[in-house]
């Protein structure tokens, strides 16, 4: 039977892990990009000698409750429309990025600068989502941030993975994640998907502080 006070005690748990998650969200931001700062100069003026067009790469994702918003990130590939280049010029790579789930290795994929491809190997051109963080649009620990034709593809192609879209589509994205740290990189979407869920249904203090521990080694492990 559940009571009131039962009731109370969730609510009160739950409203104190949103307000330790967003308050971790805003002081780690505020720190990380004073941290940060000096490779932010760096990449921006790596990124403006190596290739014409701007310093930073926006892109619509589906936020939390699937309202869009504009995600930030360090420009990393060519200006122009990629997808038709790649379509186009190269059709069988773009089979192959189709085919699996959206990604293809660094060093096959001709839309990316060199620079962009040091700085995707290091997810350096992820920290400008900082910024996102700090406006309340993402939170450092959560699901990737799908565009909406992303997870449109994913449902109508594997149809099982619905229960674990609406998961994500309930939270905040994040910029690190239950997977990213798992020590396995090359996961199909299912099992990323299925690994996010299992992060949302089961969010606690100690995952969310696990999570942050483990995010430098999962960066370390790539160079």
């Amino acid at each position: 039977m559940i009571t009131d006070s039962t009731v109370y005690l969730l609510e009160t748990r739950i409203w104190l892990f949103n307000f330790f998650k967003r308050s971790l969200d805003v002081f780690g931001s505020i720190f990380l990009i004073f941290l940060f700062s000096p490779i932010f100069l760096v990449t921006i003026i790596l990124i403006k000698l190596s290739s014409p067009g701007p310093i930073f790469f926006s892109q619509l994702r589906v936020g939390q409750f699937s309202k869009p918003f504009r995600m930030f990130k360090f420009r990393s590939m060519y200006i122009g429309d990629n997808d038709k280049r790649l379509k186009e010029e190269y059709p069988e790579l773009w089979k192959k990025y189709k085919e699996s789930d959206w990604k293809l290795p660094l060093n096959e994929d001709p839309r990316i600068t060199p620079i962009g491809k040091f700085i995707r190997r290091f997810t350096i051109d992820e920290f400008p989502q900082l910024v996102n963080v700090l406006l309340g649009q993402m939170s450092l620990i959560g699901p990737r941030a799908y565009r909406e034709e992303e997870l449109q593809e994913y449902e109508s192609r594997y149809p099982q993975t619905a229960p674990y879209i609406s998961d994500i589509r309930s939270v905040k994205p994040g910029i690190t994640g239950l997977w990213q740290t798992s020590g396995r990189n090359e996961l199909s979407f299912e099992d990323r998907a299925k690994l996010d869920s299992y992060y949302i249904r089961h969010r606690s203090l100690r995952q969310e502080v696990l999570i942050l521990l483990k995010t430098p080694l999962a960066m370390l492990s790539r160079w």
